[in-house]
């Protein structure tokens, strides 16, 4: 059995945790598995180093950023290789170019393109444990690259899913997946089996396990996931196909996303193509929306309203004020929170949406816009009661039980 195991920043925060981590990945070494290992820097190393190179400039070269921040993993991953060899196992540490994890060539935010498997499979079969430097690759044109927020967790899947890996572990300090926020509700529960179009609702409102492009990436290769605590033995969360999960629950979790803002837009031209054009100028400039309302239109006049992530408040505001200067107005709400039921189950049952609206309403939660879809209800809610909606959501729906 091939297995890759992927450690984050806080397994590998010092020198007693490493070892912990080397005593982890023989012990499935020694169950006759082959194994390979990726690893993120230090916990904090990374902001450390993004911090040096803003010393010099508020802008630093993308090229040279890059140069910096790989250097984090390359070090635990050189630390874990030695640890492990001290235990008497063959091990050895390969960054992002020696593992053959091909980039294309956008810094700081690179998309895996391919991986050369060749040189991996060649260690694995003289009994080498491989531990690879995470969050890195090289471009087209032999740059450094690294993948952004998440790329080693999107490393590890890369690598499992070209290597036919027949599991990839995540490991980081949590031990899986939650039916909510335990910290919101400590009556949340732990999910054994979710599936990747859940765990992508999930990731993408919030949930903090994994982010979405990583679960993209597993569900497209088909790699079963678990995700677990590098901290304790419990088991995790396994992350497969639909048709691999033989009960399925109607409702399996409660997102929050507290992350977002409203734009509301009054008095635009009611014409056939002004919401692309409004639209399309946001996509130019890589601003991602989320939920949209129109209004029925009135005396040739309408109102657009629309959710994005608070970090884009600011590009958004200059993008439509140089955009649109025949409107009434344009307001920005940061005040509110995104509270988002998810489950397979709901594509089979009706009522799931109503029962959300009419729990809210028992605790006088207005619902100012609503998205769905076949395994999701999204609200949008003042943030005042962002808390008060997830526990009272996990509770009608019986996740506490």
């Amino acid at each position: 059995m091939l297995v890759v195991q992927k450690y984050g920043g806080t397994s590998m925060g010092d020198c007693e945790r490493i070892q912990n981590v080397a005593n982890r990945v023989m012990q499935a070494k020694n169950a006759g598995h082959s194994v390979v290992v990726v690893v993120s820097a230090m916990s904090g190393q990374t902001d450390t180093l993004i911090g040096y190179t803003k010393y010099f400039s508020k802008l630093p070269n993308e090229r040279e950023v890059d140069m910096v921040l790989s250097s984090g993993e390359r070090v635990t991953s050189a630390l874990l290789a030695i640890a492990l060899e001290s235990m008497g196992q063959k091990a050895i540490s390969l960054s992002g170019r020696g593992a053959g994890i091909i980039t294309d060539n956008t810094h700081t935010k690179a998309r895996i393109e391919m991986i050369e498997t060749g040189r991996i499979k060649q260690l694995l079969d003289e009994d080498y444990i491989v531990v690879v430097a995470g969050f890195q690759g090289v471009g087209e044109n032999g740059e450094v690259t690294t993948l952004g927020r998440g790329g080693s967790d999107l490393s590890a899947v890369a690598v499992a899913g070209a290597l036919k890996a027949d599991l990839c572990e995540i490991y980081t300090d949590v031990d899986g997946v939650y039916t909510t926020d335990p910290r919101i509700d400590k009556n949340a529960k732990k999910i054994q089996k979710i599936s990747y179009d859940e765990m992508l609702e999930l990731a993408s409102m919030g949930a903090k396990v994994l982010l979405n492009r990583s679960v993209e990436l597993a569900k497209k290769w088909n790699v079963p996931l678990v995700t677990r605590s590098s901290f304790s033995q419990d088991e995790g969360t396994l992350i497969t196909t639909e048709e691999n999960i033989m009960e399925k629950p109607i409702v399996s979790g409660i997102a929050l996303d507290k992350n977002q803002a409203r734009v509301s837009i009054a008095n635009v031209s009611d014409r056939p193509g002004i919401a692309a054009e409004i639209f399309g100028v946001l996509a130019d400039a890589n601003i991602n929306v989320d939920m949209i309302v129109q209004t029925i239109g009135r005396d040739g006049r309408t109102d657009i309203d629309f959710t994005i992530s608070q970090t884009e408040t600011d590009a958004t505001k200059n993008v439509l004020e140089k955009f649109l200067d025949s409107v009434e107005s344009i307001d920005y709400d940061c005040n509110i929170a995104k509270v988002s039921v998810v489950g397979v189950g709901m594509k089979s049952h009706s009522g799931v949406a109503s029962t959300a609206f009419k729990a809210l309403a028992k605790e006088n939660i207005n619902i100012m816009m609503i998205s769905t879809s076949e395994i999701k209800v999204s609200m949008i809610i003042d943030i005042k009661y962002a808390e008060l909606a997830v526990r009272t959501l996990h509770s009608v729906y019986e996740l506490d039980k």
